[in-house]
Order: C-alpha cells, then structure tokens, then sequence
C-alpha cells in the first residue's frame, strides 16, 4: 500500500522555504508520495519557482501578501483547506531540515503507536540546527529521552487568561510518552487529523498549540513525544525583533486588524474554549473525552487555575 504524506506549511516572508522543500523531496524514502501545501505570505509570488521545481506537480500552492494575512493560525487553516484525502499529515514550519529516510522513520513510529492507540500523533518541539559555515548542522539527537512539553512555571492560568508557555524537558526512557500539547511545527498524524481537528483561524499565535492539544485529546486523539525526531528547527533568537514576525513592521499599519486585536481576540477566544462553554461548533470541544480527563492526564486545571506535575518531578 502506498502510504501519501500531506504536508503543511505555512511560510511567512521565509527565505527558507525553498531549502525546506527541497531537503523534504531529497531525504525522503519515497519523494513521490508527498503532498505539499504551501502558503507562501510573501511580497513577492513565488509561483514560477514553484513551477520550476522538478516535484513542481506535487505543490499545492497559494499566495499571500503579507498585508492580507492574519496570522499562523489563520495560515494554517487555508493550509489545511488544501488536503485532498492523503494518507498522514505532517505539519512543519517553513524553516526545517530533514534526517535522510525522515518519511519511513515517522510511518514506523506511528505504527508502531498504533499498537497502543487507535489516534496517535506525533508531536514535540524539533531539535535546532544551524549554519556553520554555510552547512546546516543539526543538534545530536541520541534518543535517550523524549522532550516532554510542559507548562513554563513563568505563566499559569488566570480567570481571565488561559493562555500559557510551554517548555521542552528531557525525560530519560525507552518508549514514546504520552503527553498532554503539541507542537505546532512538528505534527504528525492520520491525515484524518486534518477534518477532525480544523485549524482554527480565529486564533493568532498565543494559545494556537493549546488549542490543538486539547481539541484533538477530546475528540480521542492520544499526543505522544517520540525519542527519535527525524526533522530539526532553525530556531530565532528569542528576545529579538525579527521583520519576519508577522507583527513587525510596515504590513502591521495597513491590514484590516492589527496585532493587538487578533491576539486580544484570540486570548478570549481560548479562555471560551479552556474555561467557557467549550467554543460549541467545529472549533470547539470534543464529545469523546473530558476535560476533566485532559486534568487528570496533563496536571493543568483551567477551572480552578492549577498545575500539578503528573511526572513527580522525573522531567529533567
């Protein structure tokens, strides 16, 4: 059986976006069975070097200027629009490199998941690489711990503020960990995934991957941090201005709704769905699990406005 991979990006004014799909298409174990979605937010359309690329026929390709855009979440959601019934999803950002062989390493370990859930999905924060002299090096990833993602101790919830930070820490074991949140930048599921849990494009930034964790854990999805991650992330430097950020910059002053806007109105959206009547509709809570059960399994109770450590302290 031919096992298509859909692939979501969502690229904003990203000078690595050719990199991203060329590395993808180079290391695959099968380059012809993957789909890509691109959303390409840029001043320029990028279509005639969409063309030229010799897997050219399997781009789906749209374009956006950065002016009419309201965020990665708003991005990925047209992203998702374009999934045509492929066999997995794999959603990453526009900045990624690949292990050779990336495809047959993620379909294995899904299988093998699907031993212990019916809906497994793969996800967690990439390990960095960079450029050093021109040559992307990737972070050593040795496969002795899975990077478990946990509430920042810096931010809890508040009754007027589910929005939290989350943190990758190193838990040492031998088998995939079930979690409670996922990594927007590197998911991978059925490609069922992409109708059971529409990206919301009401949301903005803040709050986008708590969203998707708890909307896919209600709907019977089972989050799982893997030991071996076959993709890594150029990652900015926190703290800086970047004109890349999508509320930099000249674009900001003439959109139809600033920054402010989009996130205050994303902070309320996410306070409906964590702590209100559960966001009703496709954009909302499930029916196959609580969250009551998402408190048990995760420490983080959004009623009451706690965190608790469901791994007693072994995160290191």
């Amino acid at each position: 059986m031919k096992e298509t991979i859909f692939l979501s990006i969502a690229s904003y004014l990203d000078p690595m976006l050719f990199f991203t799909l060329n590395d993808a298409v180079a290391k695959a174990s099968h380059p012809e069975r993957l789909a890509f979605a691109v959303v390409d937010q840029n001043t320029e359309d990028q279509r005639a070097a969409i063309a030229a690329l010799p897997f050219a026929r399997q781009v789906r390709y749209v374009h956006l200027h950065p002016e009419d855009t309201l965020g990665v979440s708003w991005a990925r959601s047209v992203a998702f629009s374009l999934y045509d019934g492929e066999d997995y999803l794999l959603q990453i950002d526009s900045h990624m490199l690949f292990e050779q062989g990336w495809d047959s390493k993620l379909l294995a370990q899904h299988a093998k998941l699907r031993l212990r859930s019916a809906k497994p999905v793969v996800s967690t924060y990439p390990y960095r690489f960079d450029f050093v002299d021109g040559v992307p090096q990737p972070m050593k990833n040795e496969g002795r711990t899975a990077l478990v993602l946990r509430p920042h101790p810096e931010k809890s919830p508040s009754a007027d503020d589910a929005v939290l930070r989350f943190m990758a820490r190193h838990l040492f074991t031998d088998e995939p960990v079930l979690g409670c949140h996922v990594s927007a930048g590197f998911l991978f599921a059925a490609g069922a995934f992409v109708e059971e849990v529409p990206y919301d494009p009401y949301l903005y930034f803040h709050g986008e991957e708590q969203s998707l964790a708890v909307r896919a854990f209600t709907r019977g999805w089972d989050i799982f941090h893997p030991l071996l991650i076959p993709v890594y992330h150029l990652y900015k430097s926190e703290g800086t201005a970047y004109t890349t950020h999508h509320w930099h910059g000249e674009c900001e002053a003439r959109r139809a709704f600033r920054s402010s806007y989009l996130q205050e109105r994303a902070k309320q959206r996410l306070n409906r769905l964590l702590m209100g009547d559960g966001l009703p509709g496709a954009y909302g809570l499930g029916n196959v699990r609580t969250m009551q059960q998402f408190r048990e399994l995760s420490g983080i109770d959004y009623a009451n406005q706690t965190i608790t450590d469901p791994f007693d302290g072994k995160l290191c």
